[in-house]
């Protein structure tokens, strides 16, 4: 199944009152592993960052200004996304901004249908825990340490990777061990990555537990010592059941 993480920086906190996407970062992933494909782009907002936001991305007026449009960028952002599920922190917060983007440009709203909400995860994964991006690679021992400012691109792969934490983790390898047909030995070598031929197969023969003389010994004198144990009712109750049975059969051998 395919999937893009993704996330956005914004001149402000507010699509609604005017504010603009001016950076976007998307990671591809096919069943839940990242295939090296991406999408990232700065644009050109047409107005002035809020100062608050500049502190958190680091993306100044001076930096943004030589940047391509959103609209100009629009058909190759789309032609990635395609029709996969769309995941992000706190994800009605990117969408809006997406969605405003793209009715600015005349395109149709991305459905919320196809929104993942990592945010939402945590907070049924981990309740009472902190559920931010930063909390999240801690607690999955996720190294954030080039996170030094906030970077759509970075805090998509980073979310990816928390991504992958909270829908079971990664399983590397994972496959199912396969008998030879040599005896019925499991090879041992394949799963190691080893030759297949089997040149090198581990091969274990059957292991038989059986109780020695003396154990057995040792269990009869046990029995010998318990008074009335609570098997010997059913015991008499099957010997008679099989008395009827065969008295049953020789009738109507008779």
């Amino acid at each position: 199944m395919r999937e893009i993480v993704f996330d956005t920086e914004t001149t402000g906190l507010s699509a609604a009152n005017g504010d603009r996407i001016v950076e976007i970062g998307c990671i591809e992933l096919i069943n839940r592993v990242e295939t090296g494909k991406s999408f990232h782009c700065y644009f050109n907002p047409e107005r002035a960052m809020d100062p608050a936001a500049q502190a958190i991305h680091g993306l100044s007026d001076i930096f943004l200004s030589d940047k391509p449009l959103f609209e100009d960028k629009v058909e190759d952002l789309l032609d990635f996304l395609d029709d996969s599920p769309l995941v992000a922190h706190n994800a009605r917060f990117d969408f809006s901004f997406l969605n405003h983007e793209l009715g600015a440009c005349g395109r149709l709203h991305i459905s919320e249908s196809r929104m993942v909400d990592t945010l939402v995860l945590a907070r049924a994964r981990h309740p009472g825990a902190k559920h931010s991006l930063d909390a999240l690679c801690s607690r999955f021992g996720i190294d954030r340490s080039l996170r030094v400012m906030h970077g759509a691109l970075l805090d998509a792969q980073l979310l990816a990777q928390v991504y992958v934490e909270l829908t079971g983790g990664r399983q590397i390898g994972l496959h199912l061990p396969t008998e030879s047909k040599n005896n019925g030995f499991i090879d041992d070598t394949a799963k190691m990555g080893g030759d297949s031929t089997r040149k090198n197969a581990i091969q274990r023969p059957m292991r038989i537990f059986e109780p020695s003389a003396e154990e057995l010994e040792c269990h009869r004198a046990f029995l010998k010592k318990l008074t009335n144990p609570l098997w010997i009712d059913d015991v008499a109750a099957l010997s008679s059941s099989a008395n009827m049975v065969a008295i049953d059969e020789d009738v109507v051998a008779a």
